[in-house]
């Protein structure tokens, strides 16, 4: 059995432990005498501390000024035996986090070019031979040597659209009346 700490049953003694931690000294203090009797110890020091500060013959400013001053050349000391390096500073991105950050952009970066510039290509369980595709000047529909091609020469910035089951779609602005052309193929 693994007993609380000193520190923790003295909080649990005073109150000052949190929800999950006074739950958990609960459920061990249920079984365990042993600790159940330092919990009982440090309540009666709890008890007791507040009858101290009445005790005249107890200096409490002159022993609160010595700890100040201990702890204030304790601080001092500390400084001169710590040199004269700086303190080493580790950045957010450094070593394997800055490596997977790196590969993490890659990767999103690569996946938005392919996915803005799809790779039309012919649907390879079609077994009658037609091909729909894109060319330099629009959408083809190939089957054997015959062909059916929208065109949309000219166009600048065609967004080519391909559905997985053997449609293809281009929409552009018409460079010459400036309505918006959608062109829609699909093949049964």
């Amino acid at each position: 059995m693994r007993h609380p700490s000193e520190a923790t049953l003295a909080l649990y003694a005073g109150g000052d432990l949190g929800p999950f931690a006074r739950w958990r000294t609960d459920r061990h203090l249920a079984g365990c005498d042993r600790c159940r009797e330092e919990v009982g110890a440090f309540a009666g020091v709890r008890d007791i501390v507040p009858d101290l500060s009445e005790i005249p013959e107890v200096p409490w400013n002159r022993l609160a000024a010595e700890m100040k001053a201990n702890i204030r050349l304790g601080l001092a000391a500390g400084e001169c035996v710590r040199g004269s390096e700086p303190p080493s500073r580790h950045s957010f991105f450094s070593g394997a986090r800055a490596a997977v950050a790196v590969a993490s952009m890659v990767a999103l970066l690569v996946t938005g070019l392919v996915l803005e510039h799809p790779v039309p290509r012919p649907n390879p369980f079609r077994s009658d031979g037609i091909v729909v595709q894109t060319t330099p000047d629009g959408i083809q529909v190939r089957q054997g040597g015959q062909a059916l091609q929208l065109r949309h020469s000219g166009a600048q910035n065609v967004i080519h659209s391909v559905g997985a089951q053997g449609s293809m779609r281009a929409r552009y602005v018409d460079p010459e009346t400036g309505y918006v052309t959608v062109n829609n193929v699909y093949v049964e």
